[in-house]
């Protein structure tokens, strides 16, 4: 399950709770707040505190005493301009702190964006639950031929039968292992009298990546968007892109200014290079243009082609 029946008891608490403050709020993200959104089959992505709105962006970016403009459409052509200019620093003033819930292998990926305050939950002091990540049957591929890092071809029936009963008896194999190691039962004594458990910090070794950890995760607004321009992207891995694409939901209710512009220049838009710009403009000029004579490389030409042809 997602949550626990303690955790859900805890959302309901809290967002049962009003609290008064002078400080800027966002009425869509507060109707999120402590909401878990469900990702792959027993994680979830929640937002549990936050600073800062559109609004704060623009004040950064003017240095002034107010609240923006009292015109949305200022507001929002100033943020279109700082995202198209990539004038970073403003979007450093909102910063968002989110629980998740997450395969280990899928933690170990994304703590390589080295621009967040994390602390995990500790498997040193307490014990793991059992529950562990299975790729659902359209996830589940083969290597792929042309990309090291990709998926290539679907796996079907007696093969892919075959995998995921292998993934599912190692996950719980390894939980069972574990709970021997430890030889501790749920009220915290020993499971047979006879022996000592080996230390949690040890015993945790032995599970497999694909169990479920849990973090909190807080980052200022900048750092996310640079994190979602890789994650969410279709060539980012399946099982961190979900998460990524959850996320993408809390910053449209947050900071919707500023989802709009990303979305714009950065999701939908697409950097060149000089040599490719030199090529698009000898295009322009109804000139004929290949591969060769453009001085791309093969990919550089590929990705090129991708950007600039018609959609559909």
């Amino acid at each position: 399950m997602p949550v626990t029946p303690e955790q859900a008891a805890e959302i309901d608490a809290l967002r049962a709770q009003s609290q008064t403050t002078r400080r800027a709020t966002v009425p869509a993200l507060e109707d999120m707040l402590y909401t878990p959104l469900p990702v792959l089959d027993h994680g979830f992505v929640r937002v549990i505190d936050y600073m800062g709105d559109d609004a704060a962006v623009v004040q950064a970016a003017r240095v002034s005493y107010g609240r923006g403009t009292k015109r949305v459409s200022e507001d929002r052509g100033l943020i279109n301009y700082l995202m198209r200019h990539r004038h970073t620093t403003p979007f450093e003033m909102c910063e968002i702190k989110y629980h998740v819930k997450l395969p280990i292998f899928v933690a170990r990926q994304w703590i390589r964006h080295r621009t967040a305050n994390v602390n995990e939950y500790s498997a040193r002091y307490s014990i793991m639950d059992k529950e562990f990540y299975l790729p659902a049957p359209d996830q589940l591929a083969a290597q792929s031929d042309s990309n090291r890092q990709g998926r290539g071809d679907l796996l079907t029936g007696a093969e892919a039968e075959h995998v995921l009963h292998l993934l599912k008896r190692d996950a719980e194999q390894s939980y069972a292992s574990y709970e021997e190691m430890l030889n501790e039962g749920p009220d915290g004594q020993p499971r047979d009298a006879g022996r000592d458990g080996l230390a949690r910090e040890l015993a945790r070794m032995n599970l497999t990546l694909n169990y479920y950890t849990q973090w909190y995760w807080k980052t200022d607004l900048l750092n996310l968007l640079h994190f979602l321009s890789l994650r969410a992207d279709s060539h980012a891995q399946y099982e961190i892109r979900v998460y990524a694409d959850a996320m993408l939901q809390t910053v449209k209710s947050w900071v919707p200014l500023v989802f709009d512009a990303f979305m714009e220049y950065r999701v939908g838009g697409a950097a060149f290079s000089a040599t490719a710009l030199k090529a698009l403009r000898r295009m322009l000029a109804g000139e004929a243009v290949d591969q060769a004579s453009s001085g791309l490389s093969a990919r550089e030409w590929r990705e090129f082609i991708a950007a600039v042809k018609p959609q559909g």
